[in-house]
């Protein structure tokens, strides 16, 4: 049935018209070299004021005082102990107190990613207490930082720098946030995404103390404002900064000198700059073991794909989805690879592969170099956002393109290999609650290098093991 599709749509295409193309016609398999783990609920993090599940969103570790943190969508941060025992709301960024406003409508709205400064525990440090949060505001009085050049301006995304008096204290015990730099943003979906400092990089390192920044293109379809190739647009990039340093056009932070194209001769061109062509640049993290960035980038209509991020690194978005040329509903796969410029994917999947839902896009994603779950060691362990599906290939992949080289991860639960929506539509039951229908998958990093697993359906973080 698949193949007479793809046959069908091919001969009704016209020559004057490029059509949507398979790129990818082998899927995913869907029980070959299944690698099963088995888990734990590590914490459960309480419902909303109306019982709804708290949507989470991201978790890391703090460094230094021997917590974990997770937020929700709608504003709040939660601590934890390495146990999971104790789980604590360390701040709600959407209390009236902070005048924030907090937009959390709809999926792709609200607390996006938040960060701790490498020094937050070390007292007398510039970076003594300080973290950031990357937020969606309904709050578009202020003038904005960065300009998408749309007409609309649904809401704004903002990073904000919080100090705490005492970085060990249980609960938040500092002043309003300062306003680093506010986007613009020109539709309601494709905001922010991760904020991040190099867990690798260490005191005197060029790379030390900056925050890695994840910007889409502004949302819509197709990149309709022209953003993610434009040098002289803060969307659709990954932008580098130094939040402690005062550089910048309006003074709230610092361009370091060593970004790409601080020097690059054009005036017009944004120092903030670190790489570009991306489209919605969900998640990103660096192997442990050769310091490699490797982002997850959620796709149009087609391809999704986790690229290698260098100083520089064009990915292609708009004029390419992956490896192919972007064309309005799909992709055009007769001449890939044609740009020797460019940095093509290490790792992607087609949209049209049977295992999915239908809503698509990659997320997660961790190198797991650590031996604690042996299965998983020297794996690139990634995750689909809707269906909670987990996958892996070889962490040292240079090029794994098409779907034949991945591989799933099922949760061992109840005598069964299941998916996350599986666990978390079972869990839905055990809470008298209506079962998810998306698992909303995003992932958690602990301090050793752990992989927990989140969702917006059951308020449960789980730990692989």
């Amino acid at each position: 049935m698949r193949r007479q599709l793809i046959a069908t749509l091919l001969i009704a295409c016209s020559t004057a018209v490029i059509c949507a193309q398979e790129p990818f016609p082998t899927p995913i398999t869907a029980n070959q070299d299944v690698i099963a783990v088995s888990f734990s609920e590590f914490a459960r993090i309480p419902d909303t004021d109306n019982g709804q599940a708290p949507r989470l969103m991201f978790m890391t570790a703090e460094p230094g005082t021997r917590r974990l943190f997770v937020s929700t969508m709608p504003g709040k941060l939660y601590s934890m102990d390495y146990a999971g025992k104790s789980v604590t709301e360390y701040i709600d960024t959407n209390a009236d107190a902070w005048g924030v406003r907090v937009q959390s409508a709809f999926n792709e709205r609200g607390v996006q990613s938040f960060a701790f400064h490498p020094q937050f525990s070390q007292a007398g440090a510039p970076g003594y207490g300080k973290f950031y949060t990357y937020i969606d505001t309904a709050n578009i009085t202020p003038a904005a930082d960065f300009e998408s050049g749309g007409e609309r301006r649904s809401h704004d995304t903002v990073l904000l720098e919080w100090t705490a008096g005492n970085a060990a204290a249980t609960t938040y015990d500092g002043g309003a946030a300062r306003e680093l730099f506010r986007a613009a943003q020109p539709f309601p979906n494709h905001n922010g995404g991760q904020i991040a400092f190099n867990p690798l990089s260490q005191p005197g390192d060029a790379d030390f103390g900056l925050l890695y920044i994840g910007l889409a293109d502004g949302g819509s379809g197709g990149d309709p404002l022209n953003s993610a190739q434009d040098l002289a647009k803060y969307f659709g990039k990954i932008l580098r900064i130094d939040p402690l340093g005062n550089n910048s056009p309006n003074g709230e932070y610092g361009i370091p000198a060593s970004n790409p194209f601080v020097n690059d001769g054009n005036a017009s061109t944004l120092g903030e700059i670190y790489a570009y062509g991306v489209r919605n640049p969900q998640r990103f993290n660096w192997d442990s073991q050769n310091g490699r960035l490797l982002l997850a980038e959620i796709g149009q209509n087609q391809v999704e794909e986790i690229s290698l991020i260098t100083a520089g690194a064009n990915l292609g978005w708009n004029v390419w989805e992956g490896s192919y040329r972007y064309v309005k509903g799909g992709v055009d796969t007769s001449n890939p690879r044609s740009d020797a410029a460019l940095t093509w994917p290490i790792v992607e999947y087609d949209h049209n592969d049977p295992l999915f839902l239908r809503q698509i896009a990659v997320t997660g994603l961790a190198v797991y170099r650590q031996s604690a779950i042996p299965q998983l060691t020297n794996k690139l362990v990634f995750g689909d956002n809707p269906s909670g599906e987990l996958f892996y290939v070889d962490a040292d992949v240079q090029e794994a393109t098409g779907q034949a080289a991945i591989r799933r991860i099922l949760l061992q639960h109840g005598g069964e290999n299941k998916t996350l929506l599986q666990v978390i539509q079972a869990k839905n039951s055990e809470q008298g609650k209506e079962a998810a229908q998306r698992a909303d998958l995003r992932f958690g990093y602990g301090a050793q290098g752990e992989i927990f697993l989140l969702n917006k359906g059951d308020g449960v973080i789980r730990l692989l093991q």
